[in-house]
């Protein structure tokens, strides 16, 4: 079998995504062929989370993991995605079955960390795993444990502007990106593109987010979809306090910039559990 192909990226608190790619995944990718593309929300019935300050929301890395020390934060990111795209797909009694409390903040969080520690198991390419490493994982792996669980039963890659834009009518998805240093401040409106030479400062790490909502839709006079007049709106997981109440926008024009550094994946639900 190919080898899939990796983009490792440092590890710290706030960042913990590395770009897979396999060409198993990327064969069952269904190339966009016209398709309706229209506005569409998504947004989970979650509260927004927390991968810093873990101490300070009582979660005790010591307790979850015995043996490990309790860690102040986390780069579980991909965990706290996998646990969005979770609470999107599932109602409330669906979501307690597979132990995802989707009132309380801090069991989801705890939720998310789990997913995250079985995510680096999944991440073949890797030679360590958390616990006890805080080693990052990929939206591939956090995809795998989504199916494993049953709160997914397939998921699917988008490569293009047109096929991430007709996928969001369908649900959400995870979004794997690089960060860049400016974007650690954006502006009023939490888009991207207003963020002044973002693309000349330092990307800081690799990035696993939720997209939840394709907010705008615009066509060219010709009827082409206009990519920097089209927005999508992501989920973050810095608390409220960040961006437009922990979410962020991005143009799919934006997108095609970073688009080498992008992995897109959407886990789908045809069927209940």
């Amino acid at each position: 079998m190919p080898q899939p192909f990796v983009r490792t990226y440092d590890v710290h608190p706030r960042f913990g995504r590395h770009q897979v790619l396999d060409a198993r995944t990327l064969a069952y990718r269904r190339s966009y062929s016209g398709e309706p593309i229209k506005p569409a929300d998504h947004e989970p019935n979650l509260p927004v989370l927390d991968q810093e300050d873990l101490i300070d929301q009582g979660i005790r890395t010591s307790e979850l993991f015995p043996g490990l020390d309790d860690l102040p934060a986390l780069g579980s990111c991909g965990g706290n995605s996998g646990t969005e795209v979770a609470a999107a797909l599932l109602t409330p009694v669906e979501a307690t079955a597979v132990g995802l409390d989707v009132t309380d903040a801090v069991a989801a969080e705890k939720y998310a960390i789990g997913v995250y520690s079985d995510a680096t198991k999944r991440d073949e390419w890797h030679d360590v795993q958390f616990p006890s490493d805080d080693c990052g994982t990929s939206g591939l792996a956090i995809a795998k444990v989504l199916r494993s669980r049953g709160i997914c039963d397939q998921y699917g890659t988008a490569t293009t502007a047109e096929e991430f834009a007709r996928d969001m009518g369908h649900g959400t998805c995870l979004f794997g990106m690089p960060w860049y240093q400016a974007w650690f401040e954006p502006t009023s409106s939490a888009l991207l593109d207003d963020v002044t030479g973002w693309e000349n400062s330092p990307i800081d790490g690799g990035h696993l987010v939720t997209a939840t909502a394709l907010e705008k839709v615009t066509f060219t006079k010709t009827g082409d979809l206009d990519p920097k007049r089209t927005i999508v709106r992501l989920r973050n997981h810095w608390t409220t306090s960040w961006g437009d109440g922990g979410s962020f926008r991005l143009s799919l024009d934006l997108y095609q910039q970073i688009s080498d550094q992008v992995d897109i994946i959407q886990p789908r639900r045809e069927h209940a559990a």
